[in-house]
């Protein structure tokens, strides 16, 4: 088996709303055990599988900074395994479903800290 594992550096959405759009951009993705002519097509691959995630699963919750001031997201997309001799598309989809587990989990603990900030500043106007 071939494994993978790394941070991924995501930038935030432009529009911080639960369904709006998402513009996700990879800077680096570090695999090793990989053919490197195979590379295109696991980029590939990982996109359209991780465009297919967001459709139907959706990122509620998922918010970050905007602006100038707005740092990248640095995610840690977790660990995949695929068989040896796997093809690229499934290498792909197995990436792309390793950063949205990533992207899955910061977004839950967006709204846990959106509704912890919201429930102090209640409590501090009474």
């Amino acid at each position: 088996m071939q494994t993978g594992r790394g941070e991924r550096t995501v930038n935030p959405p432009r529009q911080p709303a639960p369904h709006g759009p998402i513009d996700l951009h990879i800077e680096e993705l570090v695999l090793h055990g990989f053919a490197p002519a195979d590379r295109h097509r696991i980029a590939q691959a990982v996109e359209a599988e991780l465009t297919r995630l967001a459709a139907a699963q959706g990122l509620p919750g998922l918010q970050h900074s905007s602006g100038e001031d707005a740092r990248p997201l640095q995610l840690r997309g977790g660990a995949f395994q695929v068989k040896a001799g796997a093809k690229p598309q499934a290498i792909g989809a197995e990436i792309a479903k390793a950063v949205f587990g990533g992207l899955r989990q910061h977004a839950r603990l967006s709204a846990m800290a959106a509704r912890r900030s919201q429930l102090s500043r209640g409590r501090g106007q009474r």
